[in-house]
């Protein structure tokens, strides 16, 4: 029996999900792995990087649920925060212009910029950056040291890495060229089952342009090369603060494939704030069969 979820697809700079509303209406499904799986397949399905479920929350305002292409949940998504603080919104879920959203990383304050009810533009306060090796986490070393600019052979040739967690890991590795970055290689052999990476890894690289300005490339864990990664984003500048390379208390402007954000790590409260796009591509209906599966209500 085909059941039909009522979607909308949005993007935030190109990374685009499928994002079903569960506070309007109840979603029961079988399986939200098989179903991210399915809608994200251009072929057969919508074509997406995942699926977000916008939800009901005891903590916040609203609750998001993000599982990546490959059916994997994954705990935050930044360029998802903005989407779902847009539909949310729009679709008056919330009251006001600054609300919080619930993540499995924790809750997050979103506050939109519209004109009139429609909303482009989002600030999403991302938290306190985890710097701690035993908490983004990487295997080896001590625990509570961080890990900024480590050696990392692999297949006999030697890199350096700074790893940041924005409620989920990353591996930062800075190139004279995102152009000629291994994105493929690296990110490919270190994303998903490498050991130094007990929760699997995003893998980012960063070319410094100056000191408030960068470019970021990025294999996302369970997604591969996508467009952008806000997440991401907001690590790419934690690192190359930890590294010295850009100013800290100064916004910095971070090229995507897809677009800009703008990341600021604040030194008086330790937190990151990010703003960017969030643009609705299209709405329409899905329909799922899960064969055997037993559909439970969100």
């Amino acid at each position: 029996m085909e059941t039909a979820y009522p979607f909308t697809k949005m993007h935030g700079l190109g990374n685009c999900y499928i994002y079903l509303d569960g506070v309007s209406r109840k979603l029961t499904i079988p399986s939200c792995s098989k179903l991210a799986q399915k809608v994200s397949d251009p072929y057969k399905g919508i074509g997406s990087d995942g699926l977000i479920l916008i939800l009901s929350s005891d903590s916040a305002d609203v609750r998001m649920r993000i599982f990546n292409k490959d059916g994997s949940e994954a705990k935050n998504c930044g360029n998802g925060l903005r989407c779902v603080a847009k539909y949310a919104y729009e679709h008056q879920l919330v009251g006001s212009e600054s609300f919080t959203i619930e993540t499995l990383s924790g809750v997050k304050k979103a506050t939109v910029h519209p004109v009139g009810r429609t909303v482009d533009q989002v600030t999403i306060d991302m938290g306190e950056p985890i710097l701690e090796r035993g908490r983004i986490p990487v295997a080896g070393g001590k625990p509570r040291s961080r890990v900024i600019h480590e050696r990392l052979k692999v297949d006999g040739t030697e890199y350096r890495f700074t790893g940041v967690s924005m409620g989920n890991p990353h591996a930062l590795f800075f190139v004279d060229d995102v152009a000629d970055a291994p994105i493929h290689r690296l990110g490919s052999l270190l994303a998903d089952t490498y050991p130094l990476f007990p929760d699997g890894v995003n893998v980012g690289f960063v070319h410094i342009l100056n000191d408030h300005e960068l470019d970021y490339r990025v294999w996302e864990r369970g997604s591969g090369i996508t467009q952008a990664c806000g997440t991401g984003a907001c690590a790419s500048v934690v690192a190359s603060i930890l590294e010295d390379r850009v100013r800290r208390d100064v916004p910095v402007t971070v090229h995507l494939a897809g677009g800009d954000l703008t990341i600021e790590w604040l030194a008086a409260t330790n937190r990151v704030l990010m703003t960017g796009e969030a643009k609705t591509i299209c709405q329409g209906t899905y329909f799922f069969e899960a064969a055997g599966s037993k559909a439970a209500t969100l």
